[in-house]
């Protein structure tokens, strides 16, 4: 019993560096260069839970989450349908179909886009799987 307990213990200690070279960062570049945000920047704590509405202000959707590649925003992954969280389904819409304002009187984000709840629903399905999975 001993042997296998130190045997074990032994291959967890030798695959421990293999293992953590497989979860190196990525290198950030040489120098940090400091970014000037435009007026019309838009921060993701405003985005997400954020309501999606249609041309008649019918809620359509609810921005979950946002996808970026390369630093640029992708994508909004929106839930469509269900009821506290049962039977909603995800779909990934282009950042250029959602039109988004900030209303001074209301002092929130608004955001539209120009489909119904339906058009939504039938859009391809967006899955947290792989790597998109928590």
């Amino acid at each position: 019993m001993r042997r296998l307990v130190l045997a074990a213990l032994t291959a967890t200690v030798l695959a421990s560096p293999v293992l953590a070279e497989d979860a190196k960062p990525a290198a950030p570049p040489a120098q940090v260069k400091f970014a000037a945000l435009p007026d019309d920047t838009v921060l993701s704590y405003n985005l997400k839970n954020l309501t999606l509405v249609d041309g008649q202000n019918s809620t359509v959707a609810e921005i979950k989450d946002l996808a970026l590649s390369n630093g640029r925003l992708v994508g909004y992954i929106v839930s469509v349908g269900g009821f506290l969280g049962m039977g909603e389904r995800y779909v990934a819409i282009d950042p250029a179909s959602v039109a988004l304002t900030y209303d001074t009187d209301a002092k929130k984000w608004k955001a539209s886009v120009n489909a119904n709840k339906d058009q939504l629903k039938a859009a391809p399905e967006f899955k947290y799987e792989g790597k998109y999975k928590n």
